[in-house]
């Protein structure tokens, strides 16, 4: 397998990078639960675009305060809540997922707490859009300007950790919909709307140059191996208890009464 960018000599720790195409979501979700807890690699998943659309939910989010869910009824929209923290997305195929899973210790610099590991992303991707725009971390969102395009969540355990994103090189302003304003919203958002608020990665970059980009800026701090999704060594979907679910109807219609 090919290894990239600048970090190729001894010592420096590996990550495996997968590259996916419109891996359903809950799939891809589940699968980075399993590399998290029962693998010792670093790896980079890069999922371009998911199946269809679909709401995911952070681990402790309260659907009647997040989700118009009347129209999520109505639309048959899926709604999954995570493993991880974090806010409350809308992705379908405009979305393109990176998640990066380390062990603690291989990265040098990065404390194992949310705001060490949001810093060293930050500069991660400073290196990805260098000369595109005027990115910048705010406090847990990814901007051009003041307008968000990529939304983080993450996860700690003892010996290693998760930090995932969904980045919009697109969007439909129908699924926006679905969303409401949250009561904690990041203060740079001021009232904005969900339009308002966001941006389209696309009017900066193409899809596939990104993804160049995020692999190249890896391998400046990793010696990067890519691999198939075949050679991948985890417990089976049936073989794991994962955390991720899919919220049933019940659950939805309860959250429903809730908003009525």
């Amino acid at each position: 397998m090919a290894m990239v960018g600048k970090a190729r000599e001894a010592g420096v720790p590996l990550m495996k990078v997968v590259r996916l195409k419109a891996m359903p979501i809950l799939q891809q979700l589940h699968l980075e639960e399993r590399l998290l807890r029962t693998n010792s690699d670093n790896w980079c998943l890069i999922n371009d675009g998911t199946n269809s659309p679909a709401i995911v939910m952070g681990l402790s989010g309260k659907l009647s305060e997040l989700v118009e869910v009347k129209s999520v009824l109505r639309d048959h929209i899926p709604i999954i809540r995570r493993f991880t923290g974090g806010g409350t997305v809308v992705v379908d195929h405009g979305t393109i997922f990176v998640t990066l899973i380390c062990n603690k210790d291989s990265v040098s610099n990065v404390q194992p707490f949310p705001r060490s590991i949001m810093s060293w992303s930050g500069q991660l991707y400073s290196e990805v859009f260098e000369g595109l725009a005027d990115f910048h971390l705010r406090e847990n969102d990814y901007v051009f300007g003041d307008r968000k395009f990529g939304g983080n969540a993450q996860s700690i355990t003892k010996h290693r950790w998760i930090h995932h994103t969904s980045f919009l090189w697109d969007y439909e302003a129908k699924n926006m919909s679905y969303l409401k304003l949250p009561a904690k919203a990041p203060k740079y958002r001021l009232t904005r709307d969900h339009m308002d608020f966001i941006c389209r990665m696309k009017e900066y970059l193409p899809r596939s140059e990104f993804i160049e980009r995020t692999i190249k800026a890896i391998g400046t701090q990793f010696s990067v191996k890519s691999v198939s999704m075949e050679s991948i060594d985890v417990p089976s979907v049936t073989e794991y208890v994962h955390t991720t679910k899919l919220l049933t109807e019940q659950e939805i219609h309860e959250a429903c009464t809730l908003q009525t």
